[in-house]
């Protein structure tokens, strides 16, 4: 259960941003555009990758590989808040006079949002996947199940609330206090995989020695 809790949450850090996917999301449901099937494939492509993130970072398992995953990983962390920290919160109007899409063109549009994102990959593969290689399977199992609920969980909530939910969206006061939860998190994050890398390399002087 803990490592349910934990996919959940740092599924929900990762995802709970203000980027363009989450924007074209808001946009569909306020326009009430096919918002069941925009919410469905973004949600599923997220626990896919996040299912094959988790489970290829399995491969990588020696000492070296090992040291420098978890030093970009850390890198990324670091980047990561950095870039929290240093968001300019800016007012982005959500309007539902737009037209509205076709079922295909809504389906390509969302693929495209979802897919042709780096942010995905870098998220769900790269540092779910990374973070998660050193757990045994059934801790996979439930930290990636914790993180694919957080994506249904959040896409479903931004479709079918965006039009309660636009006008505290565009406000500085909450994103600064989201950004702020997310630092706080994603701080503790680095401090565990810092204490990984130093519990490296002092094994590896043991076995040295």
């Amino acid at each position: 259960m803990s490592f349910l809790l934990l996919g959940f949450f740092t599924g929900l850090s990762l995802i709970l941003a203000l980027g363009a996917q989450n924007i074209f999301i808001i946009e569909q449901g306020l326009k009430k555009n096919y918002i069941l099937l925009v919410c469905l494939i973004c949600a599923l492509s997220d626990l896919l990758l996040i299912f094959f993130g988790i489970f290829i970072f399995s491969s990588f398992n020696n000492f070296y590989t090992e040291v420098v995953l978890n030093l970009l990983l850390l890198i990324f962390l670091i980047y990561f808040i950095y870039s929290k920290i240093k968001t300019e919160i800016y007012k982005i109007n959500f309007s539902p006079q737009r037209r509205k899409y076709s079922l295909k063109k809504t389906v390509l549009k969302t693929l495209s949002f979802t897919y042709l994102n780096p942010h995905v990959y870098s998220d769900t593969v790269f540092f779910l996947g990374n973070f998660s290689k050193n757990f045994n399977l059934k801790e996979k199992l439930f930290f990636g199940l914790g993180a694919s609920i957080s994506s249904f969980f959040f896409f479903f909530l931004l479709g079918y609330l965006s039009t309660y939910l636009s006008k505290y969206l565009q406000s500085n006061k909450v994103w600064k206090l989201i950004n702020i939860t997310i630092v706080l998190f994603m701080s503790l994050l680095s401090i565990y995989v810092l204490i990984n890398i130093l519990n490296f390399f002092n094994h590896s002087q043991l076995d040295f020695i």
